[in-house]
């Protein structure tokens, strides 16, 4: 095990003993460094985004000043969720190391499988139910931001 999967390993079991959070840990590497490293704060944060990778992206970016984190490599103690990997795509991160599968999530009561089969049979109308609303009035700030030549683009 290298010293990123530890560090992520290590933030993980801690959590089996403060119950912060899952037994999730995640750390962004660039250039060899450790940038930012978290595990799982859903519990202590009362917010269910409070997810390692999710927590050690904002960190990243903190850190790096910058929303790009092109470069960066993530270590973490199990497959990315989806709404995980989606924060890892708007990052730009384009190397991940997991160590358990979404399949180990699920063996101990982690609920990923039915996102990932909800995105696989859109539209399912069992979970949520979508209603656009307002689209004359709200595609007004769209019209304005593409107009914007000053606008930084991410």
């Amino acid at each position: 095990m290298n010293e990123y999967m530890k560090k992520a390993l290590d933030l993980a079991c801690q959590n089996l003993e403060t119950k912060v959070g899952g037994p999730f840990g995640a750390c962004i590497v660039k250039d060899g460094k450790i940038i930012a490293a978290s595990s799982n704060h859903v519990i202590l944060d009362h917010d269910p985004t409070a997810h390692a990778e999710i927590l050690a992206i904002r960190e990243a970016g903190r850190v790096l000043q910058t929303h790009d984190l092109s470069g960066c490599e993530l270590y973490t103690t199990c497959y990315p969720c989806p709404m995980c990997l989606s924060a890892i795509i708007w990052s730009n991160i384009r190397t991940v190391y997991y160590g358990n599968t979404k399949e180990d999530a699920s063996k101990i009561g982690f609920r990923d499988d039915f996102i990932y089969s909800y995105f696989q049979s859109l539209p399912c109308s069992e979970l949520i139910h979508f209603h656009q609303v307002s689209h004359e009035d709200t595609i007004k700030s769209f019209q304005e931001y593409e107009k914007d030549q000053e606008k930084i683009t991410y």
